[in-house]
């Protein structure tokens, strides 16, 4: 098994004083339960942000080249970035990207459905969820409703409102000898009251009513179960984390606190440091909120040239940018060790992880390797390396996609956990504040 890298050069000493503890691990957990959607996720990113300092500015305005902290918000997307006094239009970026959704049940265009005396909602699998988790589990429902005027509102039902129940054993003995098989369309679908007369429009009325909404006014909406289960610390000594949404929420979450801390230090960046949340990961990226479509682009470029800068000074900036893909990658699982590299074994606990796949399935290079290495060193910081069974298929992340697109310098990282999928998920309590102050010193580089 290999062991964590460790910081060993005498150039690089350890930072005076790291920004995050296990602090940093409480407020995340608070962040999960506060965040059950894209749309609130990074809602409550700007909120921190703004307590940071940064202002939101529109895509439809012209921009200033003021210095100091900015955002875009885009559906479920943020980007946001901190222009230090005095920085010339070619200043290269440092870019913490990651993204906002996680897999789970969404609601149909017409979800009241039902039938023999249940009340059920009509959904559809976003996403690659381990669908087993989903079952037997009180479940909220929370997204985004559009209003007749264009406007939208967060609506939240934190509560047990839905459950997707098993089939019982009884009914059904081949379970235990040839496992678990769902149907996505028959055997998904939550119950979440009961009457045999299912109207239309019951349950778009019952959020309305919920999130105060005058009757009638939904016209749109964009809604997803969750746990209500919050998260919490697990094991012996508490040194593990069980929660909901860590794929990637986590992520978001270090990104956001290391771009705050950044912008409010003493010393300001040599370079401008930004915050790239992206939705629609989960599905191919392939949106105008998903790390495939334009927005980290255009929101670059428009900084660039809001400071004066021409199409030169663009080309410039982006050859000296480099990019940090922070995903979540997959720890050693103790009951399925053979399914990972026999030398590379990911602990939680043990540092944020490089991911590696020669096929292009990470944008990590021996270049990126390095720049990760400088972070972790000067942010005394261990580490770990990742790559997959070469057995076994390898996932992918924004990482590649950002590498191609923008053509910039692009390394994949992240930290390492269990149940990756899962309604809920587990990481190790010390790997969210290893990762936010590695993504921190990165930033500030």
């Amino acid at each position: 098994m290999t062991q964590p890298a460790r910081p060993s050069s005498p150039a690089s000493a350890p930072r005076a004083t790291r920004p995050f503890d296990r602090g940093h691990t409480d407020d995340l957990m608070a962040f999960l339960a506060a965040s059950p959607s894209p749309y609130h996720a990074v809602a409550n990113a700007a909120e921190r942000l703004e307590k940071a300092g940064f202002r939101q500015v529109a895509e439809t305005d012209a921009w200033d080249g003021t210095s100091g902290g900015k955002y875009v918000l885009r559906g479920g997307a943020i980007v946001a970035w901190f222009v230090p006094e005095g920085a010339a239009p070619h200043t290269p970026f440092r870019i913490v990207g990651a993204h906002t959704d996680s897999p789970n049940l969404r609601v149909k265009p017409r979800p009241d459905s039902g039938a023999h005396g249940w009340r059920q909602v009509a959904v559809e699998i976003y996403g690659g969820p381990l669908l087993n988790s989903w079952l037997d589990r009180d479940l909220g429902l929370a997204g985004r409703l559009t209003l007749r005027d264009g406007s939208t509102r967060l609506v939240n039902v934190d509560r047990p409102l839905l459950r997707v129940p098993q089939l019982a054993i009884h009914l059904d003995r081949t379970v235990t000898a040839d496992g678990l098989k769902l149907d996505k369309q028959r055997h998904l679908q939550p119950v979440w009251g009961l009457g045999h007369d299912v109207r239309d429009g019951d349950l778009i009325a019952f959020l309305e009513e919920s999130a105060g909404i005058p009757a009638g006014e939904v016209t749109g909406w964009d809604l997803m179960t969750h746990s209500v289960e919050p998260p919490a610390h697990l094991g012996r000594d508490r040194e593990l984390v069980a929660g909901p949404r860590m794929d990637n929420l986590l992520s978001v979450h270090a990104g956001t606190a290391a771009l705050a801390a950044v912008a409010t230090a003493a010393t300001a960046p040599a370079s401008i440091p930004v915050l790239a949340a992206f939705d629609h990961e989960e599905n191919g990226s392939q949106s105008d909120t998903g790390a495939d479509g334009p927005l980290l682009g255009n929101v670059l470029e428009r900084s660039v040239f809001a400071r004066g800068g021409t199409y030169e000074d663009r080309a410039r900036a982006f050859a000296g940018t480099v990019c940090l893909s922070s995903d979540t990658g997959h720890a050693v699982h103790p009951n399925y060790a053979e399914r990972h590299d026999p030398t590379h074994h990911p602990r939680v606990n043990g540092g944020p992880i490089l991911k590696v796949n020669v096929n292009n399935r990470y944008a990590t290079d021996g270049s990126g390797r390095a720049e990760f290495t400088a972070a972790c060193e000067a942010a005394d910081v261990p580490f770990q390396s990742f790559v997959s069974n070469n057995s076994m298929p390898c996932g992918t992340t924004i990482g590649p996609i950002t590498a191609a697109r923008h053509g910039i310098r692009t390394v994949d990282i992240g930290v390492a956990i269990l149940s990756m999928h899962s309604a809920r998920e587990l990481c190790g309590a010390d790997d969210p504040f290893l990762l936010a102050n590695a993504l921190t010193a990165f930033l500030e580089r």
